[in-house]
This record gives structure tokens, sequence and C-alpha cells, in this order.
């Protein structure tokens, strides 16, 4: 039978029987059979403390290495993180309130510029509204 017709988690199984070669080593010593085994796995699930022993020691360390990894990893995005607050914190020390009230003020009086040529724009059309031209018919005399 092939892999590919095995149910999802028997092919689940049989990948953590490769990470853990102890484990293979003592099935074929106590001729026990896989049963039981994959009974715990299902019951148990793969991070259980009680497959540690299962473990090749290289597949340890690297799985040691990579829970470092990671810890390192968050250590390092949470501390960039307090920077970057630190960073907002102190641009808001320095912005000067007075600064900032005086350029919305100039800002507002620009708006309102603005908003008076358009009124101006619009009262000059409203007194010259625009002709419309009626069609021309040529007629065949």
């Amino acid at each position: 039978m092939s892999d590919t017709n095995l149910h999802p988690s028997i092919q689940e199984f049989r990948q953590f029987v490769q990470q853990h070669p102890k484990l293979i080593q003592e099935v074929r010593q106590n001729q026990a059979g896989w049963q039981p085994y994959y009974e715990k796995w299902v019951l148990l699930g793969e991070e259980d403390p009680s497959w540690q022993a299962y473990k090749n020691e290289e597949n340890a360390k690297a799985e040691t290495e990579e829970k470092a990894e990671a810890e390192q990893t968050e250590k390092e995005s949470e501390e960039t993180g307090k920077e970057m607050f630190n960073k907002v914190m102190g641009m808001a020390n320095q912005l000067d309130l007075q600064k900032l009230q005086g350029h919305i003020h100039h800002l507002n009086g620009a708006l309102e510029n603005i908003k008076q040529l358009i009124g101006q724009y619009q009262g000059v059309k409203q007194q010259f509204p625009s002709k419309k031209k009626t069609p021309t018919f040529f007629h065949k005399d």
C-alpha cells in the first residue's frame, strides 16, 4: 500500500516515528507492534513529555535550539516594539503645541480664502448664465 492511500493521521504518525528513532528500536526489540504506540500518540499528542525518551539526541538538540531561537526572536520583537513606543513618546514630548496651533490657524485661513474664491466664482457664473444655443435648421428652397 502506498503512502498516498493511507489515512492522513497514519501518515503523520509515520513522520512522528521518523523523528523518534529510539521508538523504532523499542518496537523491534519488544516485538509488540505499533498499535499501542499509535493509540498513545493519538491520545497524548506529539508534544507529550513521554516521547522525549525516544528522540534522537540530535533531534532533541535541534528542537531545543529552535525553541531558543523562537524565544530570542520574540524578545527582539518585543524590544523593537518598546523602542518604537519610546520614539513615538519622544516625538510627542518634543511637539510644540503652540506651533501646531499656529499652523492649524494658518491652514484654516487658507481654506476660508479658497472657500470665498469658490463662492465668488459661483456668483459670477450665476450673473452671466450661459446662453443656450438653439439648433439651426437648414431647409432646401
